[in-house]
């Protein structure tokens, strides 16, 4: 084999601009998702003040506008990027999870719809944006987001499936009388059937993957709201500032020492076979 051939990009790598599905890949969004959560309630909670006496009236409003702008921009980078970047992915997973928790709350909380209604809306929005995507597609596999359409798509559902899942935490952690530690356990459980009916049953894995991918939000939601809510509440009282920055060292950790290559794509894989 010669070394031209040994440096040389495959196709996979080239067409590729996600992950692989991998147990690292999991373990690093649900760190992301805990960091949406602290992090976002750090915006709005501590530094807007929207659960003390003196909160901004518009709190939730504000900080879900700025984590959109930095949503859109990352999202903007990274379908322009001509191939995966681990740290440019991760930063705009994180940066949904961020706007997921800020614009559930505003949903929730500013326009008093409450959490079963929040989350209603954030579900129909997650299954309308999953039906735009196979009706144009075919398909809604994460094994095909390889051109600028379809990365929408992806981005799209990934918003909505971040602000489906901190409604859902809060729900069961609230309106259910779980707590947060409660709602840890549940979610957990549910992410353990889950890995089981991928590894011995035939479902389709497209569907798992969507699944898992919708109950890990609504998992670290709840552990991000144990780690920093007040001990009234059911939390350790944790510095949401502190916690977000665990969470953040605890991904870049995760990202350099776990293997972060791009996943498989039909197309690319046929290529590199011909």
């Amino acid at each position: 084999m010669s070394a031209a051939h040994q440096t040389a990009p495959s196709a996979t790598e080239i067409l590729s601009k996600v992950p692989a599905v991998t147990l690292g890949f999991w373990l690093i969004k649900i760190l992301a998702t805990t960091l949406g959560e602290t992090g976002g309630d750090s915006v709005t909670m501590s530094w807007l003040g929207e659960t003390t006496d003196h909160a901004n009236p518009y709190g939730y409003l504000i900080g879900t506008g700025i984590f959109a702008v930095l949503l859109v921009a990352l999202v903007t980078v990274q379908i322009m990027a001509r191939r995966f970047n681990a740290w440019l992915y991760w930063a705009t997973i994180v940066a949904s999870t961020t706007a997921g928790t800020t614009m559930a709350d505003f949903f929730d909380r500013s326009l008093g719809i409450g959490y079963a209604g929040g989350a209603s809306a954030l579900l129909a929005l997650v299954l309308a944006s999953l039906t735009v995507w196979w009706l144009s597609e075919r398909t809604i596999s994460v094994d095909t987001v390889a051109t600028p359409r379809v990365e929408l798509f992806y981005w799209v559902t990934i918003t909505f499936s971040q602000t489906l899942g901190t409604a859902l935490g809060d729900w069961m952690a609230d309106d259910a009388g779980v707590g947060f530690l409660g709602g840890v356990g549940i979610f957990a459980g549910a992410l353990v059937i889950v890995a089981a009916l991928y590894f011995w049953t035939r479902i389709s894995r497209v569907a798992l993957f969507w699944i898992a991918f919708i109950l890990t939000r609504p998992f670290g939601a709840t552990l991000g709201d144990f780690l920093d809510k007040s001990r009234d509440q059911g939390g350790l009282a944790l510095s949401r500032p502190i916690a977000s920055l665990v969470m953040a060292a605890a991904m870049v950790v995760l990202i350099l020492v776990l293997p972060q290559r791009p996943g498989s794509h039909p197309r690319a894989s046929a290529q590199a076979a011909a």
